[in-house]
């Protein structure tokens, strides 16, 4: 997780530390036979001991884990922590013991060690309850931050499936068929139909199938070619085996949409369209010949997709434009491995 490092301050690291250092000395102060010498070796070996174990236990804790999510409490790191806390708190018992070697050597080490043990169990718990609660927010805050990314993609896909544009052009070419008496016509009321129920019936649906998405492309077509005729081509070349896959709904029909709303369509100059599988990619190519004034494309079906395949499924879109070709790349989603 990035930025995940605890942070505490040196002031609160230090105080602290001296604050436990003067408090193990009080029971020294109401002895009455109070050694001022002992009492502030006591208090000093004691700060320095937390000072340590405050900065040990950061860094440890602060260190990524092997997998992804960890469980609350890393026992491996508190061993190690425990471990280390003994053996400096050995050394500094040692140390002690040069100092005031009249002091019994056995009992203060078990008395220092058991302090120690103490000492290092709360910090290593009160750093750790930390860290879960910092790491809470953060993956809180990053699930926030992907709802509202994928509630704006689902936004924009909605104001893509239901273009007043596009709807506006299929009845001015349903008027044509109509009054040019095109046999026609009923079939185009029916695939226009159909193209508007599947938009009501795949607005809900994350993941549809890939032979579901080619249906409303087909209708989508039909569409077109009814009102360009014969300005394009399209050819599609995907197995059965990659119509059983799955694809974000109307991610199909947005990228030919694109093709034909921002490249010359016409009988002199037909426009290319073709789909087709390149290792584990479904790839929709057309030949570039971009409208003549055509004023650069804003990409909010390109970035709308790209969310969705980002957000929703954490993977990435590929697109190449070698100024001869534009090609979409589309990963294949199987079944079982969707989550």
């Amino acid at each position: 997780m990035k930025n995940s490092r605890l942070k505490i301050s040196h002031a609160t690291i230090w105080i602290s530390s001296v604050i436990l250092g003067l408090l193990s000395s009080v029971p020294q102060l109401a002895s009455h036979q109070f050694n001022p010498l002992e009492a502030a070796v006591n208090a000093g070996l004691t700060g320095s001991f937390a000072v340590l174990m405050w900065y040990f236990n950061i860094y440890m804790l602060s260190r990524k884990p092997g997998n992804r999510r960890r469980q609350s409490i890393s026992y491996s790191k508190l061993f190690s922590s425990l471990l280390f806390g003994l053996i400096v708190m050995f050394a500094l018992a040692w140390v002690q013991q040069l100092i005031l070697s009249h002091i019994n050597f056995g009992p203060t080490m078990l008395m220092v060690e058991v302090r120690g043990i103490l000492i290092n169990l709360v910090f290593y718990m009160f750093l750790n309850l930390l860290q879960q609660n910092y790491e809470n927010q953060h993956v809180s805050m990053e699930l926030e931050r992907i709802k509202s990314d994928n509630l704006a993609a689902q936004y924009e896909l909605l104001k893509q499936q239901i273009n007043p544009h596009f709807l506006f052009n299929s009845l001015n070419t349903l008027k044509a068929m109509v009054e040019t008496g095109d046999e026609e016509s009923v079939n185009f009321i029916l695939k226009l139909s159909n193209f508007y129920r599947f938009t009501l019936e795949s607005r809900k649906l994350d993941l549809i199938r890939l032979s579901e998405e080619m249906e409303i492309v087909n209708a989508y077509l039909f569409l077109q070619r009814a009102r360009f005729d014969g300005g394009f081509t399209f050819t599609s070349k995907l197995t059965d085996r990659t119509l059983k896959t799955l694809v974000p709904p109307f991610t199909l029909q947005l990228l030919i949409e694109n093709c034909i709303k921002h490249n010359i369509v016409s009988l002199q100059r037909p426009l290319h369209i073709s789909i087709y599988e390149d290792g584990e990619y479904i790839v929709v190519e057309n030949k570039l010949q971009v409208k003549k004034g055509e004023v650069s494309s804003t990409g909010v079906g390109l970035k709308n997709i790209g969310l969705r395949y980002s957000h929703l499924l954490e993977k990435d879109i590929e697109i190449i434009n070698d100024d001869k070709t534009f090609k979409v790349k589309l990963p294949l989603i199987y079944e079982h491995s969707h989550y």
